[in-house]
Parts: C-alpha cells; structure tokens; sequence
C-alpha cells in the first residue's frame, strides 16, 4: 500500500513538471487560473492558455493513460501465461493494431475522418485476438497459447513491413514509420476521448480477473477446483488485454517493452500477489510513460525522440538483464516464487 501512495505522489509531481516542459516557458499555475477565468468569462484565450489546455495537458493525460493501460495489460498477461517475461505483444494484439493503423495511412483514410485511425487500430487488435484464439482456442493450453500468438505478430509484423516496402511515396512512407515508433506528440483532448470507453472497459475486465490470477498460481486444477471457468476467466483476460493495448496503440502508436518492465520491477513490492500487482503496474506504467515522454522533450536533439524508441531503449537492455539473470539463477521471478 505504501508504495502505490508513492506512485500517486511521484505522479502528481511528475505531471506538474511536465506541464512546464516545452519550448516556450509559461507559468503553469497563473495560466491555469486565468485560463479557467477567461473560459468561464467567454474571453479570448491568449497563447499561453492554447499551449497549457491544447497541448501540454492532453500530452500528460495520454501519456498518464496509456502508460496505465499498457502496464495493466502486462500485469493480467504475466499472471495469465505464468510467464515473467510475457507482455502484451506475444498475443499479437499490438501487432493487429499497428497493422490496421498501417493500413488506414496507407491508404489516406485518416485524411477523411480523425476517428478512422483509432477505431481501425482497437478493431485490428480485436481482430489479431480473434485469429490467435481462432488458431489456439480458449481452452489450449497456455503454450500453444503463446505459440499461436507468436506466429500471429510474426504474420501481421510481416504485412506491416510489406506495407512500408509498397509505400506510395517516400512521404507516406515517413508517416507510416513516424507512426510505429510510437509518440504522444500534437494528440488532442478528442483522441482520449475516443479511446476512454476502450481503456475503461480493458480495465474493469483485467481488475475483475484479480482473484483468478491468484487462484492460478496454485495451478490451473486448483484454480478450476476452486469454482473458477477458466475458459471464461482467460477470455476476459484476453479481450481485456486487447482493448487496453488497442486503445493505446490507437492514439500513440507502438510503445513497446512498458508492459514487461512494469510488472517484473513492482512484483516484489506486493510479494508475488498478481491480483495486488494489477493496481500498481497500473499506476507505475502511467509514471514510467510520463517519464519517457518528459526525457524525449528535454533531450537536446534536432529533432523529438519518439517516445517508443526510447521505452526500446530502455526495454531492450531490461530484456537481456532478466535473461542473464536467468542464466545464473534459474530463475526469473525472484525470490518471492
């Protein structure tokens, strides 16, 4: 309990610091304020409201909610498959929305109607889903699970390189990679809003497989024993998963490694307990995006970082910690397990 009120603290400050990060210094609180006033008083917005209300503030809150989501979603697919170094991606739901994300570019949809791209990429994750379930079925076991849906990503990870190498123009070819590299900048309040019924219902069906996931690290007999539908139970799971990273993907595209790094590093404050593990991966995967996204803008670079290539970054070295961890251990849970 004592570590998610520190979470919550380093969130609250972590946001206040971001929201005077930019280009151009405004004071954050004198503009809320006055902003507030002018708004309630139908007053012209001056330049420094825009910026704090139409570009700072909906970057914080996306990234505070896709950070949430992705860490939520690891949490449920670590518990679910058992399997520490499991994230969201080995069921090809980042995959399927990535790639009809790619192909709504691709084709100039998104030029017609701004909700295209978001609907297409929580619709493409639904739809990998439905293929690796369609390939594996619910009641498979957790291996060929994660069989299928590893070669799911690998075929929708195939078809999104092709879509790069068939590019109409060099143009949209740069838009397209822009896009998978992951980023929360020049997204507005309409986007969240988009996708807040999709993270919100990804949520509340991750939280209410809690005590299944406890259940579960008993082994799938005692869990069944104990009067949990396990097929039902991995369902919710599974659609909550997707619709968490669909909607992620959705607005910022492909942010990868948040929902690996997040739970492995808050296991053992809630001592190996998956259910405990949901809410603080939560609010430690909102801190962890938050904090990538304020490093990308206050890096000195000619051009913006992309806020997936820095989680890449930061992942990728994880990733091969907790293998050589393994090779000298055993294990890679910890030792709560």
């Amino acid at each position: 309990m004592k570590h998610r009120l520190i979470l919550l603290a380093l969130i609250l400050i972590s946001s206040i610091a971001a929201l005077n990060v930019g280009n151009y210094p405004i004071d954050v609180w004198h503009t809320l304020i006055t902003g507030i006033f002018a708004e309630n008083n139908a007053l012209p917005a001056a330049p420094e409201q825009q910026i704090l209300f139409d570009i700072r503030m909906p970057r914080v809150l996306l990234a505070l909610i896709t950070g949430a989501a992705l860490g939520l979603a690891g949490a449920a697919m670590q518990g679910l498959l058992r399997n520490p170094l499991a994230e969201p991606g080995i069921i090809g739901v980042s995959s399927g929305a990535a790639l009809a994300a790619v192909i709504v570019l691709y084709f100039g949809f998104a030029t017609w109607y701004s909700w295209l791209l978001p609907i297409s990429a929580v619709t493409g994750s639904a739809i990998a889903l439905f293929i690796v379930v369609a390939i594996a079925g619910l009641r498979a076991s957790i291996t060929t699970l994660i069989l299928a849906g590893v070669a799911v990503s690998a075929l929708l990870s195939g078809l999104i390189a092709l879509a790069l190498s068939m590019a109409p123009s060099p143009f949209a070819m740069q838009e397209i990679s822009f896009w998978l590299m992951g980023s929360l900048a020049n997204r507005d309040i309409s986007q969240i809003l988009l996708i807040a019924p999709f993270i919100l219902v990804g949520a509340i069906l991750a939280f209410a497989t809690g005590r299944y996931l406890q259940a579960l690290t008993l082994g799938e007999e005692t869990a069944t024993s104990m009067g949990f539908n396990g097929t039902v139970q991995r369902g919710k799971i599974l659609i909550g998963s997707a619709l968490l990273v669909g909607g992620a993907v959705a607005v910022t595209g492909v942010i990868g490694f948040v929902g690996l790094i997040v739970p492995h590093l808050l296991r053992p404050f809630v001592h190996g307990d998956p259910r405990r593990l949901l809410t603080s991966s939560m609010l430690a995967g909102a801190l962890l995006v938050l904090w990538m996204d304020i490093l990308v803008q206050v890096i000195p670079t000619t051009s913006e970082l992309k806020v997936g290539v820095m989680a890449t970054l930061i992942g990728g070295p994880f990733f091969l910690m907790l293998l050589i961890q393994h090779n000298i251990s055993g294990s890679l849970w910890g030792s709560e397990r």
